[in-house]
């Protein structure tokens, strides 16, 4: 039988830690752990528990990746909150507040480039911050104030955000369609969306974006897409719920939690530009709560019910990611 070393032209390697991104199929002997461990490839996502938050936060705003996160503002049984948190992929460390509390606000970016606008501080608010890896600073204000709404962004130059409810007359108790774009300077008005709604999910940039769920008021399951240009109508969830989360791009997405009020939801599924499957569900049921990463590598953070949900955190690796697994003889 041939060695490892010659089918794979070098020997097993030898690391204190496992490394941060192994590739399906590497094998190496962790020295700390005194095991052999390797990168096999899920047949389905999983979802794991990752470090939890300091403070417990409900209707959060987000931005970053499974790896580098931040959980912005929110409220709990104190209040609303301006508490800011950042994530290094196992611990959350608290860092500068926003300078307005508030809850349901949304944007999108990075750990250090990101935005948060709108939400909750009664009345709704247009307020938008921008942050740069160590501070919020007050930028121009969105044109409708709103809450309840979708967004999100790379960084803090794409950002966009849609849907919600606002301060704007619109039909069924002011819940709208209203769609704005960010440049990195000012947030302009673009088309509406084809279905009003609150409590939405949404991901992707200010030129290719997917919103999913909400209430119109009543729950919903219809998924649109954004070109840029205009919102088209595609395929609906499996599941009709508000107050839902995800992450990814408007091709490839994952969408998780939710709630009817009640129940709330652990339901997980994917989206791969045309339909959503279902998959493994969150560990723990929640709404309200955070969403960063990708389709094969997100967080979820946060959420109600607190403070069952409110502190946790959850990492999803999707089907086809590498899982770090312990060989054994037996």
């Amino acid at each position: 039988m041939a060695s490892y070393k010659e089918i794979f032209g070098t020997n097993i390697e030898v690391l204190a830690s496992d490394p941060a991104n192994p590739v399906t199929g590497q094998v190496w002997y962790n020295s700390t752990d005194n095991v052999v461990k390797g990168a096999a490839a899920t047949t389905s996502g999983a979802w794991a528990t990752g470090g939890s938050l300091n403070t417990a936060h409900s209707a959060l705003g987000y931005a970053g990746t499974q790896t580098a996160s931040l959980a912005v503002a929110g409220e709990n049984s104190t209040g609303i909150i301006a508490v800011t948190e950042s994530y290094n992929g196992s611990a959350w460390t608290e860092v500068n507040d926003l300078n307005t509390a508030r809850y349901w606000s949304r944007g999108g970016g990075t750990q250090t480039s990101a935005l948060q606008a709108g939400g909750e501080t009664f009345p709704y608010t247009a307020a938008t911050e921008s942050w740069n890896g160590t501070c919020w600073s007050e930028v121009n204000d969105l044109n409708t104030a709103r809450t309840a709404f979708a967004g999100g962004g790379t960084d803090n130059t794409s950002s966009i955000v849609f849907a919600g409810r606002s301060n704007q007359p619109a039909p069924t108790a002011n819940v709208t369609g209203l769609t704005e774009s960010w440049n990195g300077t000012c947030w302009a008005e673009e088309n509406d969306m084809n279905t009003t709604r609150k409590q939405n999910g949404g991901c992707g940039i200010s030129t290719a974006a997917l919103t999913f769920g909400g209430a119109t008021p009543s729950a919903i399951a219809l998924t649109e897409s954004w070109n840029g240009t205009s919102w088209t109508e595609v395929g609906d969830l499996n599941t009709a719920r508000f107050d839902i989360q995800g992450t990814g791009t408007y091709t490839l997405a994952v969408a998780f939690g939710g709630s009817l009020d009640p129940p709330t939801f652990a339901n997980t599924e994917e989206w791969n530009g045309t339909s959503w499957s279902e998959t493994t569900n969150l560990s723990i049921a929640r709404d309200r709560h955070g969403a960063t990463g990708t389709q094969t590598a997100a967080l979820a953070f946060g959420g109600a019910p607190v403070p069952t949900a409110g502190t946790a955190t959850e990492e999803w690796t999707g089907a086809g990611s590498p899982l770090i697994q312990t060989f054994t003889d037996s």
